[in-house]
C-alpha cells in the first residue's frame, strides 16, 4: 500500500484549497451553516433565468449580508458574483450578435453553460470546497 492512498482526494478546483476532512485544516473548514448560506450564494444567480439581471443581484445581496461573518460565504460570493457578471457580459454579447444570426446560436449555450456550472458549483460549496468557475472575469476581489 503507498502512501498516496493513505492521502484523502486534493480539490482540483482550487490548487490551493485542502479537502474538508484534511488534518489539520479543521480550523478552516466551513461549518454547514456557511456550506450552506455558499450553496444558496450560487444557485441565486438562478434567478437571472426569470429576472432581468437577477443573476447578479440576488448573489450580490447574499454575499453582502454574509461576508462579514462567514469567511467561506465571502470567498464563494464573489466568485459567484464575478461569474455571474461574465454571465452577464456574454449574454449582451450574444444579444449584440443576433444582428448577424450567431447570437442565436450562441445564446443557448451561454445558458446551459451557465445552469450547469452554477449547478457544479453549489454541490460543491455544500461539501465545503473552495470552487472556482473556469472561464471568469475576476473583477471583484
Amino acid at each position: 500500500m503507498s502512501d498516496r492512498e493513505d492521502r484523502p482526494p486534493t480539490d482540483h478546483a482550487h490548487p490551493t484549497a485542502s479537502p474538508a476532512g484534511h488534518a489539520g485544516s479543521e480550523a478552516d473548514a466551513p461549518d454547514s451553516q456557511e456550506r450552506q448560506a455558499a450553496m444558496f450564494t450560487h444557485l441565486s444567480g438562478l434567478a437571472g433565468f426569470l429576472i432581468p439581471f437577477g443573476n447578479v443581484i440576488a448573489p450580490l445581496i447574499i454575499w453582502q449580508i454574509k461576508k462579514d461573518q462567514m469567511p467561506f460565504v465571502d470567498d464563494q460570493g464573489k466568485e459567484a458574483v464575478n461569474f455571474q457578471i461574465t454571465v452577464t457580459i456574454a449574454v449582451l454579447i450574444c444579444l449584440v450578435l443576433t444582428v448577424i444570426l450567431i447570437g442565436l446560436l450562441l445564446l443557448p449555450l451561454v445558458a446551459i453553460g451557465a445552469l450547469v456550472l452554477t449547478i457544479i458549483a453549489a454541490v460543491r460549496a455544500n461539501e465545503g470546497a473552495r470552487y472556482r468557475y473556469p472561464l471568469t472575469l475576476r473583477l471583484i476581489r
